[in-house]
């Protein structure tokens, strides 16, 4: 139970990762993930099924979601479409694109289709066979990430990146020092969304199929992992932030794991998982304003300075 809850965090944290990008850095609404997750997945199995090896088709996978946000930045910037609906309207498209990527088929089975996950499951029974062939899949994940979250730990240390970070907090300051905001937005959700459909890459590959409808609800449990991040590391260093967000993943698999075995003590199925996410982020909101305001109190109580006397 615990690989499987580290395995998924880890593939989810990567969408999560696209999140943060989107929602935290850049403050850009962008709902175009439900539909960028499943297309992770869809490019990979026709770019399989068409005999692709599995390391082009993850990459081509990331591309495409790329162009979906860039897609998204277009309707925003161009045709001053408000970001939340551009993002919508992305979504709503993408399902019927995911269908002719996959060739009007709803879903696609990998079972006779070698992929990555598959082939390091076989290695690890043939050289291992004494380690449960999970335990390849989560080593190899944890590297990826590893290198993954340094690389994009040193993005963020870059003038691109830190003009990035100051755009989602103060746009009139990038705009002063003669940078084009709208190309910096794009380029952040284009990388958002090409993590959103990495990351269903990853999971079409863990769970065997590629399914049109696997996006549904993945925005609202990404900002919930992204809450639970943020309540147990505060931080404003780049590296403790996207550490709590692969963090605020694995717990948010973590708990969803429990209340799929033992929400029936309290009569909770699985078709009440959506309920409890929507719940756990009104629960997140409600503890941050109760805070926000704590501090605004204690702001208030303390004493105002008095300059020295003359």
């Amino acid at each position: 139970m615990i690989e499987t809850i580290l395995i998924e965090g880890l593939i989810y944290g990567i969408m999560v990762l696209g999140l943060f990008i989107s929602y935290r850095t850049l403050n850009f609404c962008d709902m175009t993930v439900d539909g960028a997750f499943p297309m992770g997945g869809c490019i990979l199995a026709t770019c399989l099924m068409n005999g692709i090896p599995p390391f082009i088709a993850i990459v081509l996978a990331f591309l495409g979601g790329c162009l979906t946000g860039l897609i998204t930045t277009l309707l925003y910037t161009k045709l001053r479409i408000p970001d939340l609906l551009a993002g919508i309207l992305m979504m709503t498209m993408l399902y019927s694109v995911n269908l002719r990527i996959m060739s009007n088929r709803a879903n696609i089975s990998f079972l006779r289709i070698n992929t990555t996950f598959s082939n390091i499951t076989r290695f690890v029974e043939d050289k291992f066979p004494m380690i449960p062939a999970e335990t390849g899949i989560l080593v190899f994940l944890v590297i990826f990430i590893i290198i993954f979250k340094s690389l994009l730990d040193l993005f963020f240390h870059t003038d691109l990146g830190l003009t990035m970070g100051a755009l989602g907090s103060n746009q009139q300051m990038v705009v002063s020092q003669g940078v084009n905001p709208q190309i910096v937005r794009g380029i952040g959700v284009c990388f958002g969304d090409g993590l959103a459909a990495l990351s269903g890459a990853f999971a079409a590959m863990y769970n065997g199929f590629a399914d049109v409808g696997s996006g549904s609800g993945v925005i609202v449990s990404g900002l919930a992992s992204l809450m639970l991040g943020e309540f147990i590391i505060r931080s404003n260093k780049i590296g403790w932030q996207t550490l709590r967000v692969l963090l605020g993943s694995i717990i948010y698999r973590g708990l969803m794991c429990l209340a799929r075995m033992y929400g029936h003590y309290i009569h909770l199925t699985a078709n009440d998982l959506k309920l409890i996410t929507g719940l756990l982020i009104i629960i997140c909101l409600i503890i941050a304003n109760l805070k926000g305001k704590g501090n605004f109190k204690q702001h208030l109580k303390r004493p105002p300075k008095t300059g020295n006397a003359a």
